[in-house]
This record gives C-alpha cells, sequence and structure tokens, in this order.
C-alpha cells in the first residue's frame, strides 16, 4: 500500500536516487516571499526513505546563507552519493521548472562530507562567510559557511 502511494505521488526520478515531494509553501503567502518545496530521498524505484533535502526558490539575504538547496541524509545512509545525486535532480527542476540558472548551496566549513558533496557538484566557492548575528543560522549554531555557486 505504501509503495503505490509513494508511486502515485510527484516523484521525480533519477538513477540513483528518486524525489518524492512532501510540501510546498507558495512565496506569495511566505513572510520572506521565498517559494520552499521539500522533498524525501527515497533509493531509485524503492519505497526506503534516506533523507530530505528542499528547493529555495529566489535570491535575498537570508538565502545567500541558507543557499537554495538543503539536504540531510539519514546516518544509516550516509557514504552513498544521495545527497549528490539529490543536488542533481533539484538542479534540473530549479533551472526548467522555476527558470533559475544560478544556485546558491551553503555548508558550515567543518562539515567534510558536505562540503565534499558541493565540491563534487563543481560548486565555485564564493567566500567562506560570518553568518549574521540576526540570521536564524547563527541562532542555531553556525556561526560561518562556506558559500558555493552553481551555473546551472
Amino acid at each position: 500500500m505504501l509503495l503505490s502511494w509513494l508511486f502515485s505521488k510527484n516523484r521525480i526520478t533519477g538513477d540513483v536516487v528518486d524525489l518524492v515531494e512532501e510540501q510546498k509553501t507558495d512565496g506569495r503567502f511566505s513572510a520572506d516571499g521565498v517559494t520552499n518545496i521539500m522533498y524525501g530521498i527515497y533509493e531509485h524505484g524503492k519505497d526506503v526513505k534516506v533523507g530530505n533535502c528542499d528547493l529555495r526558490v529566489g535570491m535575498n539575504r537570508e538565502l545567500y546563507y541558507a543557499g537554495n538547496i538543503g539536504y540531510n541524509v539519514i546516518p544509516a545512509y550516509r557514504g552513498h552519493g544521495y545527497a549528490y545525486q539529490a543536488c542533481l535532480l533539484l538542479f534540473d527542476i530549479a533551472r526548467d521548472e522555476y527558470g533559475m540558472n544560478e544556485l546558491i548551496i551553503t555548508c558550515s566549513p567543518e562539515n567534510t562530507p558536505s562540503r565534499r558533496t558541493l565540491e563534487k557538484l563543481n560548486g565555485e566557492l564564493l567566500e567562506t562567510a560570518d553568518v549574521p548575528e540576526d540570521h536564524w543560522l547563527y541562532k542555531r549554531g553556525e556561526p560561518v559557511k562556506n558559500i558555493y555557486r552553481y551555473s546551472i
């Protein structure tokens, strides 16, 4: 039953992972004006959820530090390139569905696996930036971010 539900939803298929849209916030109705689409990351063709990711459409001060893409892979599934594969699918969605030609993705400098993912995606490291103290990332203990730009 669950498997049929997963495949009946908006499932974007890739070679290694599939994305299933779980929630969408329309920017016209959000305080920051940002459309945010949240996806579950699943092993390709299976009902095995390995993580989550989201695409944030647009650019503003908040997104410069938080990025247009965020991802989290469940610890038991890390090390298989699932975040990388999810980002490739999100690049296509951002370009094809939202007309974006450039994205920002950030990570904390000490997050080596995430930094490696962003480097594998061939991003340009713009800077290692101090996050403003009034930003939600700073408030949750992330005072510094590596900021990468991607032309898609």
